[in-house]
């Protein structure tokens, strides 16, 4: 069938089943917005390309599925390169669709040219320049086969205005024909059977589980291993939901502010098998001193990860797909206890656990932020509820109080650590999932990064409920000039003088303020009954800490709680 290479282009993304994309209009790219005209291709105009991006990840996230997003050249596409690497950090699968100047102008300068290509290489799994319409079908197949295959990550296809416009014959590839990307699903099931003995001679084991295991999808076989080990679990921040927070066993959430327990079972522990996690320094502090008299073993699907930073005893490489299902299977095989075996070392973490609980006390005159947490959850208990953070205290409050009983139900940006992600995210995340209850926690630092989508949520009536710790401030920045430069309170401080509930309300996003404790409830309430997107402002003291907190430099053991700073 005859089409020019943008109407091939939107027939790609239905082959493909996407249903809707973000994005932003200009001129290189207006081939493709023309053709989504004509056949009422289902298109989300954010008000910025950043959100567009954020709002394709949110949608991945919470769906496993390749989030779409289109630009235009030069500042258009260069507007969402936070997004692509905040994507890429944390693995997710992205197909961006930029448009770029014809082909006769590249390389020259041209108006709205920038060599998108050359600046996403290293935050991208994959990127393309297409300058041939006919390339068209296979790169698209390409890129969505890339960019959920293995580990997953963004791809990038840059497409000159004159292959847009141009004609081709199109016919959609069946398959993919990559030599150089392959894809090895499966290791050696021997470093199974090895893994399965180490823990048998171990008597302080600990999980540490990361975001693999939710991408992967793999949650179920995660529990059916804890059941059958009994072995305590700590999880990362990307690995929130893998394991339910409600679970005994479960110690939280480890590293730079992770619980008590969490970071004195990983110090004191002789084995560590890590399922999914990557070893980032925010887990690992200084990686000289992690899990320090442990062995350890790291399930992983990336070569590269496995002795990057920490040494491992055993690395297992494959899907977790693969490795896990075998890995519960071989457990079961066999007489041995290992209820009795680590029952000594359980007693010993859950003491922990419940000995040195995450907690920020009342104080007066300002609303706990724990409460907060607490009082959210509560409203939303009965529902499918997905929570999204921005970047901040808030975020690591949310990790620490909002308790996640199921993986993608918990939505941050973790590796890059973006300011203004969460309300783009959280768009994104409603769009993809109508049905569930979607609430978004940002600082009122974070929510003024991207606050232009309140008016995106207005438009298209998405109905996200958004809770704001307010403090005037940049509280994580306090926290870090509190504790390590001298109280030197360097521009941390924000406008007093702002109404984010008036921002909301002008922006068509009902709004609501609480300053009073005795308030908090019947606010919320009110907001999440609110047929619509709301924004409930929260004054909380700027003078609230983070605990635990690991210095930079320091071994998890060295946790500052609250009281010792």
């Amino acid at each position: 069938m005859r089409m020019t290479g943008a109407r091939a282009v939107l027939e790609c993304l239905k082959k493909e089943g996407v249903d809707v994309v973000f994005g932003y209009p200009g001129g290189a790219i207006l081939p493709l917005y023309d053709e989504m005209f004509k056949d009422h291709f289902r298109h989300i105009l954010t008000g910025h390309e950043q959100g567009a991006v954020h709002a394709a990840d949110g949608y991945a996230r919470v769906t496993g599925r390749p989030g779409v997003c289109i630009a235009t050249s030069g500042p258009g596409i260069c507007n969402m390169v936070t997004g692509i690497a905040t994507a890429n950090m944390d693995s997710i699968p992205m197909v961006i669709i930029s448009g770029q100047v014809p082909t006769g102008l590249i390389g020259r300068d041209s108006f709205q040219e920038a060599d998108i290509s050359g600046i996403t290489s290293p935050i991208t799994k994959h990127n393309y320049l297409v300058k041939n319409a006919a390339s068209i079908p296979r790169v698209l197949k390409e890129a969505f086969y890339i960019a959920s295959t293995g580990r997953p990550g963004p791809v990038l296809i840059d497409i000159a205005k004159d292959a847009l416009e141009a004609e081709i014959n199109f016919e959609y590839p069946d398959k993919v024909n990559l030599p150089g990307y392959v894809v090895e699903t499966s290791g050696q099931a021997y470093d199974i059977d090895r893994a399965v003995a180490m823990i048998q001679q171990s008597q302080k084991p600990v999980f540490v589980v990361g975001g693999g295991v939710i991408l992967s999808e793999t949650t179920q076989f995660l529990k059916d291993i804890v059941e059958t080990t009994e072995i305590p679990v700590v999880t990362t921040l990307m690995g929130k939901g893998a394991f339910p927070d409600s679970q005994p066993l479960h110690l939280g959430m480890g590293g730079m502010h992770g619980s008590y327990a969490s970071n004195k079972a990983i110090s004191g522990c002789d084995l560590l098998i890590a399922l999914g996690a990557r070893f980032d320094e925010r887990l690992t502090s200084r990686a000289d001193t992690f899990a320090p008299n442990a062995q350890i073993i790291h399930f992983e699907i990336d070569d590269v990860e496995i002795d990057k930073i920490v040494d491992i005893d055993l690395g297992i490489k494959g899907d977790l797909r693969w490795s896990l299902p075998l890995f519960a299977k071989k457990l079961k095989e066999g007489n041995f206890d290992y209820d009795a075996a680590f029952a000594a070392w359980r007693q010993e973490v859950l003491a922990m656990k419940k000995a040195h609980p995450f907690m920020t006390p009342p104080r007066p005159g300002y609303i706990s932020p724990q409460s907060i947490f607490a009082a959210v959850r509560e409203i939303t208990k009965d529902d499918d509820t997905v929570a999204i953070t921005d970047v901040g205290q808030h975020q690591m409050w949310a990790a620490q109080f909002f308790t996640t009983d199921q993986p993608r139900h918990f939505i941050s940006s973790g590796g890059l650590g973006t300011m203004g992600f969460g309300l783009p995210a959280a768009l994104g995340a409603k769009i993809a999932c109508p049905e569930k209850t979607i609430v978004l926690f940002s600082g009122d630092g974070s929510i003024m990064m991207n606050c232009q989508e309140l008016d995106t949520l207005s438009k298209y009536g998405v109905d996200v409920k958004i809770i704001v710790l307010h403090n005037n401030a940049l509280g994580m920045i306090i926290q870090l000039q509190d504790f390590f430069y001298d109280k030197h309170y360097s521009q941390c401080a924000l406008n007093k003088k702002k109404s984010l509930p008036l921002l909301a309300e002008a922006l068509g996003v009902k709004g609501y303020a609480i300053e009073k404790q005795n308030d908090l409830v019947p606010v919320l309430k009110e907001a999440f009954a609110h047929p619509g997107p709301a924004l409930v402002d929260i004054r909380v003291s700027p003078q609230e800490r983070v605990y635990p907190t690991v210095p930079g430099g320091k071994a998890l053991s060295e946790m500052i709680l609250g009281g010792d700073a």
